[in-house]
Formats: structure tokens, sequence, C-alpha cells
């Protein structure tokens, strides 16, 4: 009697098993634009899916810190615009310590947007 290999599929170690599974919910448009795209690929649409998870850039979204400088970056260029119509009507001498004093604090912000974001 033979009690060796009865042949078949090998068998995977644990961590080649798939043994997870995720349910996506998704609409219409996007289901058969991921159809498509399996299937132009020549592959599954489960295969689609695990190469998108694993060749994906996920980006972290921005914190209210950084919103809130963000905004307050775009307050800044509004005045630097007022600032600008005040110097070519009334000459750039008499904005001009207006505009360093926001230049200054718009360094100040964008570098605290480069380390904090």
């Amino acid at each position: 009697m033979k009690t060796g290999n009865k042949g078949g599929r090998p068998v995977k170690v644990a961590g080649q098993k798939k043994g997870y599974f995720i349910g996506v919910k998704m609409d219409t448009q996007g289901y058969y634009t991921l159809k498509a795209k399996a299937r132009e690929a020549g592959i599954s649409i489960s295969e689609c899916v695990r190469q998108s998870v694993l060749d994906s850039v996920i980006k972290q979204r921005l914190t209210p810190e950084t919103h809130n400088l963000i905004r307050k970056l775009c307050g800044m260029a509004n005045n630097l615009n007022q600032i600008a119509r005040k110097a070519n009507a009334q000459g750039y001498q008499n904005a001009q310590n207006e505009n360093l004093q926001l230049a200054i604090h718009i360094r100040k912000l964008v570098n605290q947007l480069r380390h904090d974001g």
C-alpha cells in the first residue's frame, strides 16, 4: 500500500494562503470600470484589486491644523493682493512695511506646513 504523495496541488505555507475576505460595495460605473480593467489585463477582478492595493500609494488626509494653515495662507494671499493694489495706486513706499510684515508671516506659515505636512 502506497502512503506517500497522492498528487494534486502542493500545500501552501501560512503566508501564501489567501484566507481573508473583504467585501466592497461599488456603484455600477465603478464595478464595470474595474471589470473592464481586469479583463483588459487578463486577470480576475480579485487579482486586479490585490495588485491595486499592493501597488498603490495612499496619502494621509490633511489634518485640521494643516487645513487651518492653508486657510490662513489663502487669507494672506488676498491681503498681499490688496497691498499690491495699494502700492500701485499710492506708491510702493507707503505699502513697504505692510508687505514686509506679511512676507515674514507667510514664510513662518509655509515653514510650519513643511514640518507638519
